[in-house]
C-alpha cells in the first residue's frame, strides 16, 4: 500500500498514514496525541521517544538533538521561545576593525592620481568585511584561550588588513576575467578605466599587501599567506576548466572553491593563531 509520512513536530506523533484515509485537517501539523479514536490501532511513536531511541543507538545523534532544541520546530502549531542570546559578530569585533579601510588606503602609497583612485575604489567602507571579522574573532578567541588576554595584537590586526587587501585584489582581477560590469552596486574598475589598467590596479593592491605582510616579520605567517596567493591563482585556473565525469566534477568543484575562497580564510585564521602559540 502506498504510504506517506506525516510531518514531525514537537508534541505530535510520528506514524505512517495511508493515502486516501480520512483525517481531520488542522493547519500546520497533525493531530495531537490523545485525540484519535480508540479503534485506531496503528503504531504510534511519540517524537521524543523516537529521538531517545535513535540517540541510544548512535552517540552521534546527540548533536542532532542539540540542533533540534535550538531550531524552531517545523509544522509547529505554536512557536517556542529560546532563552539563548546570540551576539552579532560584527558588534564583537568592530573595535578592532575601526579605521580598517583608512589604514588600507595608507598602505597604498601612490603618487599617480588615476592609479590611486583605481586602487582605492573598492576600499570605500561599503564592503561586508567578512574575512577581516573572521580573522579578528579568531584572534580574540585564541588570545583568551592561550594568554588570557582580550586585546588583539597589532600584528594580528595587520593580518586582517592584509587578508582584505588580497581579497580585494582578486575581485579586481576576477572582474576582468569575467568581464563583469558591476560590483557592490556600482561599476567595476575595468568598466570605468578599462581592462589593462584594472589588471595593473589589482597587481598594485597585491604588492602593497605583500609589503605589509613582510613588515610583520614572521616567516611562518608570510609562508601561510604566500600559499593563499598561489591557491587563488590555481583556483582561478580550475574555474576555467571542467570535468566530464560526475565524481571528478564534484571533486574539481570542491578543490576550486577551497583555493578561491576557503584558503584565504583558513590560512589567515591559522596565521593569527601562530602569534598566540609563539607568545604563550
Amino acid at each position: 500500500m502506498a504510504m506517506r509520512w506525516s510531518c514531525w513536530r514537537r508534541g505530535c506523533s510520528w506514524r505512517p498514514t495511508a493515502v486516501g484515509s480520512p483525517r481531520r485537517e488542522r493547519p500546520g501539523c497533525v493531530e495531537p496525541l490523545g485525540t484519535r479514536a480508540a479503534s485506531d490501532t496503528r503504531a504510534q511513536i511519540p517524537y521524543f521517544s523516537l529521538m531517545k531511541i535513535l540517540m541510544s543507538a548512535s552517540p552521534t545523534m546527540h548533536s542532532i538533538s542539540q540542533f533540534h532544541q535550538r531550531t524552531p520546530a517545523m509544522c509547529s502549531c505554536r512557536q517556542t521561545q529560546s532563552g539563548e542570546k546570540y551576539s552579532d559578530p560584527f558588534k564583537l569585533g568592530w573595535r578592532d576593525l575601526k579605521g580598517l579601510y583608512e589604514d588600507i588606503r595608507k598602505e597604498l602609497h601612490i603618487s599617480t592620481r588615476e592609479l590611486k583612485d583605481m586602487s582605492e575604489y573598492y576600499f570605500d567602507g561599503k564592503g561586508k568585511a567578512f574575512r577581516p571579522i573572521i580573522v579578528v574573532l579568531m584572534a580574540r578567541a585564541c588570545n583568551i584561550h592561550h594568554n588570557n588576554a582580550r586585546e588583539m595584537q597589532a600584528s594580528q590586526r595587520s593580518i586582517a588588513l592584509v587578508a582584505e587587501m588580497i581579497h580585494t585584489a582578486t575581485l579586481v582581477h576576477d572582474d576582468v576575467i569575467d568581464d563583469a560590469s558591476s560590483r557592490r552596486g556600482k561599476h567595476t574598475v575595468n568598466k570605468i578605466w578599462g581592462e589593462k589598467k584594472a589588471v595593473l590596479a589589482g597587481d598594485l593592491i597585491l604588492s602593497a599587501a605583500s609589503v605589509a605582510l613582510a613588515r610583520i616579520g614572521n616567516t611562518a605567517v608570510v609562508s601561510m599567506l604566500a600559499q593563499v596567493i598561489e591557491d587563488l591563482v590555481r583556483g582561478e585556473f580550475l574555474q576555467l576548466g571542467s570535468k566530464e565525469n560526475e565524481n571528478e566534477r564534484f571533486a574539481h568543484y570542491l578543490e576550486k572553491t577551497f583555493k578561491k575562497t576557503a584558503s584565504l580564510i583558513a590560512n589567515s585564521c591559522k596565521a593569527v593563531c601562530t602569534f598566540c602559540l609563539f607568545s604563550s
